[in-house]
């Protein structure tokens, strides 16, 4: 209960902030909403079952480009470009799960980078659908859900908190379920876990599939309220983004993904204001926090005061 109770109350404090924030944090907010409902679906895979992927961008924009071409080029409207965009991440993650999880440890690391690369140099090929680095942007029209438009600031701030609120109740309940409790095992000793009769494979391949999916999720609404589809987003970049997310929020927390993408948007925002060289800022500042609380924020959290946070 005082689990559900946190994190209801975060959500909560989310609803308020729209009333409250400025037009330049809102915006940044919805932003931040959107990828930490991404970087929630890595830490399904990675903070809780234990795979390290470097290829979750191929899922990202698996759901960005199905719903993005979707509307582009076949006229579908937004809740049709929306389902075909989950569709897509949902069949490209299944795919990509049933060759990726015959290999374990690096080898697992190495082969999903390569499903990713293969998938942001299959977007680049075919540059006169894709619109390849250049991306395109979504007509206002397109953006149209239920006579809602997407494209409006409070709308899009609400739609990206529905989509938040969503990934982390359901990240929440999944983790405390019978079958996360499985994936810790998987994670902390899979040979264990077999020997006590549980199909290690199947329930990976699952966390996968839900993982992918839900990262699929993330792309196709984030396509749909920004406006904008490019290749940046299959790019290596968007593979290691979630991972760093992840690891400063803490893997394995429920609240670690959301605590860490607005630490590492708002830490560059604000040494982007002040030099050209915020990298480095960044970089320093990163280094601090992995010294310092190697378990990341929440990670630290659960250590010292709250043993039993999700």
């Amino acid at each position: 209960m005082r689990a559900l109770v946190l994190h209801l109350g975060l959500i909560a404090a989310l609803l308020a902030a729209h009333f409250l924030l400025p037009a330049y944090h809102h915006g940044n907010l919805a932003r931040v909403m959107v990828l930490a409902s991404y970087a929630l679906a890595y830490n399904l895979l990675f903070g809780y079952t234990g795979l390290l992927s470097l290829g979750h961008a191929l899922f990202f924009a698996a759901g960005l480009y199905g719903m993005g071409m979707g509307v582009q080029h076949l006229g579908l409207g937004a809740g049709a470009g929306l389902m075909l965009g989950i569709a897509s991440g949902a069949v490209v993650s299944a795919l990509v799960a049933a060759l990726a999880l015959r290999t374990s440890g690096v080898a697992f690391m190495i082969v999903t980078l390569m499903f990713a690369q293969a998938g942001f140099l299959t977007i680049l090929h075919f540059g006169e659908w894709t619109r390849g680095d250049e991306g395109f942007v979504l007509a206002q029209a397109g953006r149209v859900l239920w006579g809602m438009d997407l494209s409006a600031p409070g709308t899009r701030y609400l739609a990206a908190l529905v989509l938040f609120s969503i990934c982390l109740l359901l990240s929440l309940a999944l983790v405390r379920a019978p079958f996360g409790r499985v994936l810790v095992a998987i994670r902390e000793n899979e040979e264990r876990v077999r020997m006590l009769g549980y199909d290690t494979q199947a329930h990976r391949f699952a966390a996968m599939v839900a993982s992918g999916t839900m990262a699929a999720v993330a792309g196709a609404v984030y396509g749909m309220l920004f406006g904008y589809v490019g290749a940046t987003f299959a790019s290596v970049q968007y593979s290691i983004l979630p991972l760093l997310w992840v690891l400063l929020g803490g893997a394995g927390t429920v609240l670690g993904p959301f605590i860490g993408t607005l630490f590492m948007f708002y830490l560059i925002d604000l040494s982007s204001g002040l030099t050209t060289a915020y990298m480095l800022i960044a970089g320093v500042a990163l280094v601090g926090l992995t010294l310092f609380a190697p378990q990341g924020i929440m990670g630290e959290v659960r250590r010292r005061f709250w043993r039993g946070l999700p």
